[in-house]
C-alpha cells in the first residue's frame, strides 16, 4: 500500500471515491413517489412562492414535517438548478459528512486508533439502507448526519473538554429537532446515557456554556414552532398530538402500520454482510469478555432504538438509520477481536457474496426477459456489474497484501462503486415502474399540452408537478392520500388544486374545467359514475400504470 492504514488519507480518498459514484448521473431519473416527490415539491413551491415558513404541496400548506429538510432542498434548487441534481446533491453530501463523523466517532471510542476508524467509516458508507438514504431524498439523511454531529460533540466534549464541542451538540440538537422534531434526540441521548452508564465517568461541572449552548438550542430548534404556535394556537395539539403521539401510537394516523417485527427483518437485511458479521462474531465471544463500552454501545446505541422504533406504530426503513453507526462499530469491534486467518475466511465470503450480487445484475438483462420481472433493462446495463465482478476477481487473485483488513475494505469499497453505477441506468430506464413521473411529463410536453390544465384523477402526484414545474389540478374520488390538512389556510384559493368528486357542489368547478380542454392523467379506469368525462377527450395514451387522455 502507498501509505499505511493509519493515515488519514485513506479517508479522503474513500469519500471522492464514494462520491464520485453518487454524483454519476444522480439527475437521470425524476424524483419518486411518494417521499422523494413530496420533498422535492415543496421545495420548489418553496424557492418559487418564497415562503419559507408555511410549506405547501400543490398549492396547499404541509406542516406534516418541520421546514429544514424543506430549506436545504429549495436551497439546492436554487444553487444547482431546478433539476433533480439540484434536489438530490445535499442529501449526498450530508450522508458523505456522516461517513467523516463515524470515523470521529470511532477514533473516540477505539481511542485514536485510525485504522478501526477508518473500517468503521468505510463500512457505515458502503451499508445498502445508507446508499438508499442517500438517493432517496426525505428528512432521514438530514436528520441522521445532524444527531451524529450532536453525538461526536458531547462524546468529543467528554472525552476532551472544549466548549466548541458542547456548543455543537446543541446546535446538532437544535437542527435536528427543526428536521423532525422530537425523534431527533435519540441518538445523541442514548450516547450520553452509554457514556455513564456503568462505566464511572467523572461527570463535567455545569457551566455558562452548558447554558448558553441549551440558548441556542432553544433559538434554533423551537424558534420555527413558536412563530407559528403565536400566529394560530392551533398548532399546539397539532404538533404535540397529532405529529408526536399519534403518529407514534395510531398506526392509522398516516398510514404507515407495519408489524412488529419489520424492523427485525429490515436493519439485518439493509446491512448485509455486515450484519451477519457482527451476529455470527457477537454469539461467539462471551460477554463477560466485553469492555463495558461496547456493552453499552450494543444496549443504548443499538438495541434500544431499535425497540423504540419497533413499538412505534408508524413505520418507515429509514427511521431506524440512527442505530447503524453502533452496529457499524459494534462489528469493526468484534471483528477486531479475530485472527487474520479467521479474517482471511470472512475476506472469502463477502468478496463472494459480492461478486454474487454483481453477477446476478449481469444476468438481469436476460432474466427480465424470461422471468416476469415487468423491469426494462438493456443490455449495456450489465456492462457496470461485469467489470466489478472482474475487479473483485483481480483483488482477490492478484493482489499480494498481508494484512487481510485492508483487502476487506478496498472490496466493499469497490463493490459499492460499481452497484451504485449499475443501478442509475436501471433506476433511469424503470421510473413509471418505480413511481417516477418523467415519462408521463416527457410525453406531455412532447404532445404540446404543457399549456393546458392538468387534471389527475384520484392520486396525489407532486412528481409531475416537479417535472413540469406546474400543479396539477387533483380530483379527489376517494383516494385517503388526497385528505389534505386545509385547517390553516387562510382562503378558499386552494379549492383550485383540489375538487372533490363526491361533492356535487363542485361540480360547475369540474365542467369548467372540462371545457378548457384538460390534459386527464387516471391510473387504472374511472369509477362508473366518472365515465361521463371521458367524452371530453378524444386520444388516450397508455404509459406504464397511467392513461393521458387529452
Amino acid at each position: 500500500m502507498p501509505f499505511p492504514m493509519t493515515s488519514r488519507r485513506w479517508l479522503w480518498i474513500f469519500v471522492l471515491v464514494l462520491g464520485a459514484a453518487f454524483l454519476w448521473q444522480l439527475g437521470s431519473w425524476g424524483p419518486l413517489e411518494s417521499s422523494e416527490a413530496r420533498y422535492s415539491e415543496i421545495g420548489r413551491e418553496m424557492l418559487t412562492g418564497q415562503d419559507w415558513l408555511h410549506p405547501q404541496l400543490l398549492g396547499i400548506y404541509h406542516f406534516h414535517k418541520p421546514p429544514l429538510t424543506y430549506w436545504l432542498t429549495a436551497a439546492g434548487l436554487g444553487l444547482f438548478g431546478q433539476n433533480m441534481l439540484g434536489v438530490r446533491l445535499l442529501p449526498v453530501l450530508a450522508v458523505l459528512l456522516q461517513v467523516v463523523l463515524v470515523y470521529g466517532l470511532g477514533l473516540l471510542l477505539f481511542r485514536q486508533d485510525r485504522a478501526r476508524a477508518l473500517a468503521a467509516a468505510v463500512i457505515y458508507g458502503t451499508l445498502p439502507v445508507v446508499l438508499i438514504s442517500a438517493l432517496n431524498v426525505t428528512t432521514d439523511a438530514y436528520l441522521a448526519t445532524l444527531e451524529l454531529a450532536a453525538a461526536y460533540g458531547i462524546l468529543r466534549y467528554y472525552h476532551q473538554g472544549g466548549a466548541r464541542w458542547l456548543y455543537l451538540f446543541w446546535l446538532g440538537l437544535g437542527l435536528a429537532f427543526l428536521t423532525k422534531g422530537p425523534v431527533g434526540f435519540i441518538l445523541p441521548l442514548m450516547v450520553v446515557m452509554g457514556h455513564y452508564f456503568r462505566q464511572g465517568q467523572a461527570r463535567r461541572p455545569f457551566t455558562m456554556h452548558h447554558a448558553l449552548g441549551f440558548g441556542l438550542f432553544v433559538l434554533v430548534g423551537l424558534s420555527w414552532y413558536l412563530y407559528l404556535m403565536v400566529e394560530n394556537p392551533a398548532f399546539v395539539r397539532y404538533f404535540l398530538v397529532e405529529h408526536t403521539v399519534e403518529r407514534f401510537a395510531n398506526a392509522a394516523t398516516f398510514n404507515r402500520s407495519k408489524p412488529w417485527w419489520f424492523y427485525l427483518v429490515l436493519a439485518p437485511a439493509t446491512s448485509l454482510p455486515w450484519a451477519v458479521a457482527l451476529v455470527a462474531r457477537a454469539v461467539r465471544t462471551p460477554w463477560s469478555t466485553v469492555p463495558r463500552q461496547w456493552r453499552n454501545v450494543l444496549i443504548f446505541w443499538v438495541l434500544l432504538p431499535l425497540m423504540f422504533f419497533s413499538l412505534s406504530k408508524s413505520k418507515l426503513l429509514l427511521y431506524v438509520l440512527p442505530i447503524f453507526p453502533g452496529v457499524v462499530l459494534l462489528t469493526v469491534y468484534y471483528l477486531g477481536r479475530c485472527t487474520e486467518a479467521v479474517l482471511l475466511r470472512w475476506y472469502v465470503g463477502i468478496v463472494a457474496f459480492f461478486g454474487l450480487l454483481l453477477g446476478l445484475l449481469c444476468l438481469l438483462p436476460i432474466l427480465s426477459t424470461v422471468l416476469p420481472l415487468n423491469l426494462e433493462v438493456q443490455p449495456l446495463a450489465a456492462a457496470w456489474p461485469a467489470a466489478g465482478v472482474v475487479a473483485l476477481v483481480l483483488t482477490l487473485t492478484l493482489w499480494n497484501q498481508v494484512r487481510i483488513a485492508p483487502r476487506i475494505l478496498v472490496a466493499t469499497t469497490l463493490f459499492t462503486g460499481f452497484l451504485l453505477l449499475a443501478a442509475k441506468p436501471i433506476m433511469q430506464q424503470n421510473e413509471l415502474l418505480f413511481n417516477g413521473s418523467r415519462p408521463l411529463a416527457g410525453f406531455i410536453r412532447k404532445q404540446g399540452l404543457t399549456n393546458r390544465p392538468l387534471l389527475v384523477y384520484n392520486e396525489l402526484l407532486p412528481s409531475l408537478a416537479f417535472e413540469l414545474g406546474q400543479i396539477p389540478v387533483s380530483l379527489f374520488d376517494g383516494n385517503a392520500s388526497l385528505q389534505r390538512e386545509t385547517q390553516f389556510q387562510t382562503n378558499d384559493a386552494w379549492r383550485r388544486q383540489l375538487l372533490n368528486l363526491q361533492d356535487p357542489q363542485q361540480e360547475p368547478a369540474l365542467g369548467a374545467l372540462l371545457l378548457q380542454r384538460p390534459v386527464l392523467l387516471t391510473k387504472g379506469e374511472l369509477r362508473p359514475e366518472r365515465q361521463w368525462m371521458l367524452r371530453y377527450f378524444t386520444h388516450s395514451q397508455q404509459l406504464g400504470k397511467w392513461t393521458v387522455r387529452w
